[in-house]
């Protein structure tokens, strides 16, 4: 991980824990691994207030272009969950993909799925919301920003 664990911003971090709180007697095992990976990401995240966000951290309603192992590029939206819409090319943060992918930065290899069919890719590029069109993608990023 390129900050040395995940960041999330404050306000996204206290939706996602409320989520989590709100779903404990899932009994589906795709939704049990999901929060369970939620869980152990927010136990280990750094919780940083908005301004303070990297512009190349990957928050709720940014934009990512990952790259999978076969070269293959894809472009998708983190939502929050009731906008999941994967047609649209919309993932939800308590999908596996996106509970695998939201506070890592570019440059960070992800590993996501249920056993068996676990895929891989690396970040490409992350454009956040509200950030005035700036995007962050690793061939820019060649310096490591400090975080405060």
């Amino acid at each position: 991980m390129k900050y040395g664990s995940l960041v999330l911003e404050e306000s996204e971090f206290l939706a996602i824990k409320k989520h989590l709180e709100n779903n404990l007697s899932i009994e589906d095992y795709a939704h049990k691994n999901v929060l369970e990976i939620l869980a152990q990401n927010m136990a280990m995240a750094m919780v940083l207030n908005t301004a303070d966000i990297p512009f190349d951290i990957v928050t709720i309603n940014s934009t990512i272009k990952v790259t999978g192992a076969s070269g293959v590029h894809q472009t998708f939206k983190i939502v929050p969950p009731e906008q999941n819409d994967v047609k649209q090319h919309k993932i939800s943060v308590i999908s596996s993909l996106g509970a695998s992918i939201i506070g890592r930065a570019v440059g960070d290899r992800i590993s996501f799925g249920l056993p068996g069919e676990i895929m891989s890719l690396v970040i490409e590029k992350v454009n956040q919301p509200n950030t005035a069109n700036k995007t962050t993608t690793k061939v820019q990023s060649t310096t490591k920003e400090k975080i405060h």
